[in-house]
């Protein structure tokens, strides 16, 4: 990353999100460089959308985020890390990129402590019910 690299804000790059015009942001290092890069890199893939090997659609996928993830997953090879310096373009601006969400599910929380009661008390009645009932069925056909 010499001096003259770009430096390109999160809604720029998610902008360009077309087969015709595609962007990616990936993390990490690039092999170009000997540095150690903890943060993300900008990448024009749009002449590698037709000889992706997974088809354009996939490249499209990761954009509008961070690609990092999906990059990684696939385990792609050297050459194909290598392949990436010729579509860098710049780095992106992390104050830019949004925070990453993490899902927290709705907390369930029952106000019916009357219900909760009920129930309770189902489920200890209903056997002692079953039993009785087998009791008195079984004293019933010994009488007879």
């Amino acid at each position: 990353m010499g001096s003259d690299s770009k430096i390109h804000t999160f809604e720029e790059v998610a902008k360009h999100n077309k087969n015709e015009d595609c962007w990616l942001i990936i993390s990490g290092k690039t092999m170009m460089f000997t540095l150690d890069l903890n943060h993300s890199l900008v990448y024009d893939v749009t002449p590698f959308m037709s000889d992706h090997p997974g088809g354009g659609e996939v490249l499209l996928s990761a954009t509008g985020k961070d690609g990092t993830n999906d990059f990684e997953d696939i385990g792609h090879s050297e050459d194909a890390r290598e392949m990436m310096e010729k579509y860098y373009i710049g780095e992106i601006d992390e104050e830019t990129v949004p925070q990453k969400r993490t899902y927290i599910p709705p907390h369930q929380m029952s106000n019916d402590t009357a219900s909760e009661f009920f129930i309770k008390l189902l489920q200890f009645l209903v056997p002692l019910l079953l039993l009785g009932l087998a009791i008195s069925l079984r004293n019933y056909t010994k009488k007879e």
